[in-house]
């Protein structure tokens, strides 16, 4: 199963920590040469390293994937590393928690520019390469925060999410031309650094409010996006999942005390 991934050259934004580091990685185990992009060297390479010293094929290029002149050089250097981009995760972005009446306009204009500008970007740069081989895959992470729940601190983040997903729909059938397809992973809350800063009342809380009880591993989303750039998914276009344990399922705390 999943097969088809083997040998398929692949770029994963945000590699290089949470949850890209998680899909780079599930890719790299099934065969796929990954480009782990990041803005940080260090991060990056420690990515790479992690991943060559598993059996897996890595390089990794420094990319600000807001900005359009980087982003059409990241997708340079995967070509001429790669020979070409059979699939696009564009899982890059930034989770800053401020509430309105504290956020500078600047800080909404960061977070849009980081998650959601950036999916453009990224997805426009490798058209080119989709209509050379005539296929590709594009997996966006999107959130269940925005789409579906809500959280204080989070409006930019939330918008950014939700615009991913009406950036998806359409984007589905312009990309259909050139047979490729367009899906979306939308976690819930997932156990990575990031999800650390926010503190161990916040981890227990949102631990306690899951059905399954527990948060998610960066492996759970790293195997949604995997089918979605498999071959065997092939006609599943426009499409989103959630991957959260069952947090959006309950109606309220309570409901969580007879299970």
């Amino acid at each position: 199963m999943l097969t088809s991934i083997k040998g398929r050259s692949t770029i994963v934004t945000g590699a290089s920590k949470g949850i890209g580091k998680g899909i780079a990685k599930i890719f790299a185990a099934q065969g796929a040469k990954v480009m782990v992009v990041a803005r940080g060297e260090e991060a990056a390479s420690a990515t790479v390293e992690e991943i060559r010293s598993e059996g897996g094929t890595a390089e990794q290029c420094l990319c600000d994937v807001s900005d359009w002149d980087s982003v059409q050089a990241m997708v340079k250097t995967t070509v001429d590393t790669f020979g070409g981009v059979d699939i696009l995760c564009a899982n890059a972005g930034v989770f800053p928690q401020t509430k309105m009446i504290d956020m500078d306009p600047s800080e909404w204009d960061y977070v849009m520019s980081t998650n959601l500008k950036s999916t453009f970007l990224c997805v426009k740069a490798c058209i080119p390469e989709f209509e050379k081989s005539k296929s590709g895959r594009v997996v966006l992470t999107s959130s269940i925060t925005g789409p579906v729940t809500g959280y204080p601190g989070w409006t930019h983040y939330g918008a950014s999410k939700s615009g991913q997903l009406g950036f998806l729909k359409t984007a589905a059938m312009e990309l259909s031309r050139y047979n490729t397809t367009i899906n979306a992973v939308m976690p819930g809350n997932i156990y990575t650094e990031g999800l650390q800063d926010l503190g161990q009342d916040y981890l227990d809380t949102m631990a306690a409010s899951i059905p399954l009880k527990r948060l998610g591993q960066v492996e759970d989303i790293g195997n949604a996006a995997l089918f979605f750039a498999s071959q065997e998914a092939g006609y599943i276009t426009g499409q989103q999942i959630i991957v959260d344990g069952g947090q959006i399922l309950p109606e309220s705390i309570e409901a969580m005390e007879d299970i």
